[in-house]
């Protein structure tokens, strides 16, 4: 009877390691992400809700959970017994959203959307009372919306300025406002009424047009990107001559705009609110 080959045998072992430490690790990191869920967790859970949740012994819960607590990736309340996510998890959060560079996580979805629609797309930011483009990305079409990078415009009049103050406070629409609301076009909104309605409009909608508001025969649609907090620190617009960028193609345009969106809040740690 042959022997065992000893360096077989180790190889084998160290892989049965390798695969039992992976299945450890992807149990530790479920309880990390059980105790992110609804909104994580604001008193705990027991060790009996977390072993039910994961469909672990209760065993191998404190097992797992105990060097999550040495690194204070996991709390454990030492009055009522409860599980909650530590504090050194706010400091990995806040060393990814620092690390995370808005125009790198967009570009792609920019050229994406640029493709789809076939029209000059930019990416912006807000300095109230106006917006600064800080990327762009050319239409194909041999007549398109002058623009360039740094340039700023009123926020009132334009299609992404909208999209900041539908989701801006009210002081800052009041800023705005009192920054002067002149007739740039025959349809420019010159009414804080008129402005605080479409707003509103906006909020239901998802995205904000600018009806040839802001530049003779250019019509804009543009979506707002929310940040980790919930905060609108950039947005994204589509901009062509209004015989492109038609009242009918308005609807399919905002779609792909808000889903584009919807990509990059959701790459930097955001989420879309709920419409209305």
């Amino acid at each position: 009877m042959s022997q065992p080959d000893p360096a077989a045998t180790a190889a084998a072992a160290a892989a049965a390691d390798r695969r039992n430490a992976s299945s450890s690790l992807r149990r530790a990191l479920s309880i990390l992400m059980f105790l992110a869920e609804d909104g994580g967790h604001p008193v705990g859970v027991t060790l009996t809700e977390l072993a039910t949740g994961l469909g672990l012994s209760k065993s191998t819960v404190l097992r797992l959970a105990a060097p999550l607590r040495e690194a204070r990736l996991v709390d454990q309340d030492a009055e009522s017994g409860r599980y909650r996510l530590g504090p050194q998890n706010a400091l990995l959060g806040q060393v990814y959203l620092e690390r995370l560079d808005v125009r790198r996580v967009a570009s792609p979805l920019l050229q994406q959307l640029a493709e789809e629609v076939g029209e000059t797309v930019h990416l912006l930011t807000f300095d109230a009372p106006e917006i600064v483009y800080i990327d762009k990305v050319e239409s194909p079409q041999p007549v398109r919306m002058h623009s360039r990078i740094g340039s700023r415009q009123p926020a009132y009049c334009t299609a992404t300025g909208k999209a900041f103050l539908a989701h801006a406070t009210e002081d800052v629409v009041d800023l705005v406002i009192a920054a002067g609301m002149p007739a740039r076009t025959e349809y420019t909104i010159t009414s804080p009424d008129r402005l605080r309605a479409d707003l509103a409009l906006i909020r239901q909608r998802g995205y904000a047009i600018d009806d040839i508001e802001n530049e003779h025969d250019i019509r804009c649609a543009a979506a707002p990107v929310f940040d980790h907090a919930g905060v609108v620190t950039t947005a994204v617009s589509v901009s062509g001559p209004a015989s492109r960028i038609t009242h009918e193609r308005l609807p399919g345009i905002g779609a792909l705009l808000t889903a584009a969106t919807k990509a990059i809040t959701e790459q930097l740690g955001g989420s879309v609110p709920p419409l209305g």
